[in-house]
């Protein structure tokens, strides 16, 4: 297959003003993606992005790009990530575009595709669109050029979308909860979908200003959303991402509830309920004691590669529903195409439901085993991960955890960096067997 140009396991991503992620690169790139799209049939591409200042830029430039290849353009505004997919799919458009640079800071952004069934862009329509990047543009008569126009009610559509998936004989009433959506594309719905289904929802995190998207608030940082469970005694708290595609959870003390363990809760859940169907998929860095407690209940669990793609990649290989990261990418293919924040929270909330159960008690029964990472720089062009010493050391540590911890060398793919980690039951043993890999490691680097 040929090697993309501009494309990345998640769309095009960079910093504001630097290519690609400059106004010029948006106009050739909506222009390209018109003429390949515009092939399939309906004519029709939606946008959506979160609440980045660069967003109006990238928008309005993506736009003269479609129109000017006869795509009609419907634009929704901030909108989460899984939004953009579940809208895409139906209103049965060409596609979906998202300007959106996830859980990085506001000085990022990006733009990736969902194809009209709401699942990523294939490789063939990718690699078509960069084909088309490298020719010049040509402008059409006037008659065929695209419109655009406001999808006013994209956010209601959505609202109930989420709350479909929430059993319709469960409520929220009685509920306090905390609900965090990073300054970003959620802070117009989250709120709205656990109010209506009858929770008391106290917000933080939900004024946007163009800036301030991820900046000490949402899944990745849960410090202020701990602290104001815990002043304002509720029962839990939840954090979105800058996309609405992440979620973290805290419970009643402020402790985290991380990816992991609410993939646990659900997975347990589900199969109880006869409702699994078949495994879970984590990735190289879910925690091991997630991998155990799912065992001692039966449930298969497979390791994929770290990034939602490879996640999605592995449940439809293997015909399963459930899976995700640590980080808090949560999919179910039961209810949605796409990790989908808000709709992950809302199947964590049937189970407490359901159980009758705080979220610190259900997160407590899997395990969190100790992990220690430690990164070793090497030169360009030297793989010290194959060293025979190395393997060697790895095989030691190995035979020493017994079963009850596993080793990973994974080198960065942005870095020449390897990444040694170890988990185990054991935290001193942990530690100490990756410092001993990590000098091993270290010295095979020189």
């Amino acid at each position: 297959m040929s090697e993309r140009k501009y494309f990345g396991t998640d769309g095009v991503r960079g910093l504001v003003g630097e290519d690609p992620i400059t106004p010029e690169f948006a106009l050739k790139l909506g222009y390209a993606a018109g003429k390949v799209l515009s092939r399939q049939g309906t004519n029709k591409i939606l946008i959506g992005k979160d609440t980045r200042i660069s967003g109006y830029m990238l928008e309005s430039a993506l736009e003269a790009g479609l129109s000017a290849a006869g795509i009609n353009i419907e634009l929704m505004g901030p909108m989460p990530t899984p939004a953009v997919a579940y809208l895409t799919r139906t209103f049965r458009a060409e596609a979906g575009i998202v300007i959106s640079a996830s859980h990085n800071p506001y000085h990022d952004n990006g733009i990736k595709f969902f194809s009209t069934d709401g699942s990523k862009l294939p490789d063939a329509v990718e690699l078509a669109i960069e084909a088309e990047l490298d020719k010049p543009m040509t402008g059409i008569s006037s008659e065929h050029l695209g419109k655009a126009r406001r999808l006013d009610d994209a956010a209601g559509r959505y609202i109930e979308f989420c709350k479909s998936n929430f059993p319709s004989n469960q409520s929220l009433k009685g509920l306090r909860m905390v609900v965090d959506c990073a300054h970003g594309a959620t802070y117009h719905i989250a709120p709205a979908v656990f109010r209506e289904l009858g929770a008391e929802v106290i917000t933080i995190g939900c004024n946007p200003d163009g800036f301030n998207i991820n900046a000490g608030f949402g899944a990745t940082d849960t410090k202020a959303l701990s602290a104001k469970v815990v002043e304002m005694r509720a029962d839990f708290g939840i954090a979105f991402d800058g996309d609405g595609d992440r979620l973290m959870m805290v419970d009643g003390k402020g402790q985290l509830v991380d990816g992991d363990q609410l993939i646990f809760i659900i997975a347990k859940y589900w199969h109880q309920q006869g409702q699994l169907d078949g495994g879970v998929v984590g990735t190289l860095m879910s925690n091991f004691g997630m991998e155990v407690a799912l065992k001692e209940l039966g449930i298969p669990f497979e390791r994929a590669k770290v990034g939602d793609r490879y996640v999605l990649e592995s449940l439809r290989a293997n015909g399963w529903m459930l899976g995700g990261e640590s980080s808090g990418h949560i999919i179910s293919l039961k209810h949605t195409t796409t990790g989908d924040g808000v709709v992950a929270a809302l199947q964590v909330l049937q189970v407490l439901i359901a159980s009758g159960r705080s979220l610190g008690e259900l997160a407590g029964e899997m395990p969190k085993y100790p992990m220690k990472l430690i990164n070793v720089r090497y030169q360009k062009g030297q793989d010290p991960v194959s060293a025979p010493q190395v393997t060697a050391a790895v095989n030691d540590a190995e035979a020493k955890l017994a079963g009850k911890g596993r080793v990973l060398l994974r080198k960065s793919g942005t870095e020449p960096v390897v990444r040694v980690m170890v988990e185990g039951a054991d935290r001193g043993l942990v530690d100490s067997l990756a410092k001993e890999i990590a000098e091993v490691v270290t010295t095979a680097a020189q």
